[in-house]
């Protein structure tokens, strides 16, 4: 019994130890395929960065701006009204014939006092005739000098006025980022038939949905005229800016302090189309360091834009490279680190390229040009012929009604 019971422990224990000799293999087998996997992955990872950095461009360096000229909203360019010419001056009535009389038998004394009664009276004729005829041409020369001062005051208005011209219809498709990140694609929605004008703007994004900014309204003689503005934030409710310019006033959704409305106020995204309808008209202005002011009416507040012009650059498209220039907008405040860049392209009409965005807290949106390096083309439904270069020969189509 003892000998068959030692056999026994021994059988057991030479078990136990095929055991744990296989388990040592076994877990090198699971570690060598977890290690696999993770590089795997980090090779898909990796290709998926790289593809999405395709087209990438670097971020705008801190710029320290030098401003050589500023530019104040005023109204844009239309053809001035020729003035009236100065009426004529009225002409003396000439004096009726005398019609002769039979001549009298009459003494000298009453022939020497009807002759100087008759010298008085052509004397006291020739004198008002005279004095007629002075005051018709001081009224020619008032006149005269009224309609120059009137021309000279239209002439001096129509001087200074900014060159404009609105970009015609398109719906505009754009690579969004968000942190550098490729994202969905972005859509601007842009119709102008010379008299009114609709922009949506949809920039998709992951887990929140869709940021969605409308901008509709007309054109005046200041350019762009919002009526409404609308700013949809993923599953939010919309908050609604209104332009009244019955009362001059913008109405908030958001808020209920109402605030005064300046002539040429533009809304977060009409202001984009507003510059590039300004760099249309006259490119040349926008050099380096000019800036220009625009009020900008956000959906609770109002305030002052100061947008600089930085230069021209090269931007990276998914279709190539452009040139175009950059714009931005300079703090508006002590403090102010949320930042706007747009750069808008010669070869696409002076359409936005890219838009950059950067939030106070870092996150950065950005759009993208996407598609072929050439201006939109015409949908059927629109005419998109937009508004001329209204600087000589145009006038900005005026609505039938003001009221939004």
């Amino acid at each position: 019994m003892p000998f068959s019971l030692l056999r026994r422990r021994r059988a057991a224990s030479g078990g136990s130890s095929d055991n744990s000799s296989s388990d040592p293999s076994l877990r090198w087998v699971v570690w060598l395929a977890a290690l696999l996997a993770v590089l795997a992955l980090h090779w898909v990872a990796g290709r998926w960065v790289e593809r999405s950095k395709n087209a990438s461009n670097p971020m705008p360096a801190e710029h320290v701006p030098v401003q050589i000229e500023l530019l104040t909203p005023k109204p844009v360019a239309q053809t001035p009204t020729p003035p009236a010419p100065p009426p004529p001056a009225p002409k003396p009535r000439p004096k009726p014939a005398p019609q002769p009389q039979p001549t009298p038998a009459i003494t000298t004394e009453e022939q020497t006092e009807q002759a100087v009664q008759a010298a008085e009276a052509a004397q006291a004729e020739q004198a008002a005739q005279a004095a007629q005829a002075a005051q018709a041409a001081a009224k020619a020369a008032s006149a005269a000098a009224a309609a120059q001062a009137a021309a000279a005051s239209q002439a001096a208005a129509a001087a200074p006025a900014d060159k404009f011209s609105v970009p015609p219809s398109g719906e505009l498709r754009y690579d969004t980022r968000i942190n550098g990140v490729m994202n969905q694609i972005g859509t601007i929605h842009w119709i102008n038939d010379g008299q009114h004008y609709e922009m949506v703007v949809s920039i998709p994004l992951p887990f929140v949905g869709p940021y969605v900014y409308s901008s509709k309204g007309h054109t005046d003689g200041f350019g762009l005229a919002p009526e409404q503005y609308s700013e949809q934030r993923g599953r939010r409710a919309a908050d609604i800016t209104v332009f009244d310019r019955t009362t001059k006033q913008l109405v908030y959704t958001r808020t209920p302090n109402n605030q005064p409305l300046a002539d040429g106020a533009q809304d977060r995204f009409s202001v984009v189309m507003q510059l590039s309808s300004l760099v249309r008209g006259a490119p040349d202005t926008y050099k380096p360091g000019v800036v220009r002011q625009f009020s900008v009416a956000d959906n609770d507040s109002n305030e002052i834009w100061p947008i600089e012009t930085v230069g021209d650059e090269n931007v990276q498209t998914g279709d190539g490279n452009v040139q175009a220039r950059h714009f931005t907008r300079l703090p508006r405040r002590a403090g102010d680190r949320r930042r706007l860049d747009i750069w808008l392209a010669p070869a696409l009409g002076w359409l936005p390229v890219r838009i950059l965005q950067t939030e106070p807290n870092g996150m950065q949106i950005e759009m993208l040009w996407r598609g072929k390096l050439q201006p939109p083309s015409v949908t059927p439904d629109q005419s998109g012929a937009g508004t001329p270069d209204a600087s000589d020969n145009a006038t900005p189509g005026t609505p039938g009604s003001d009221k939004p």
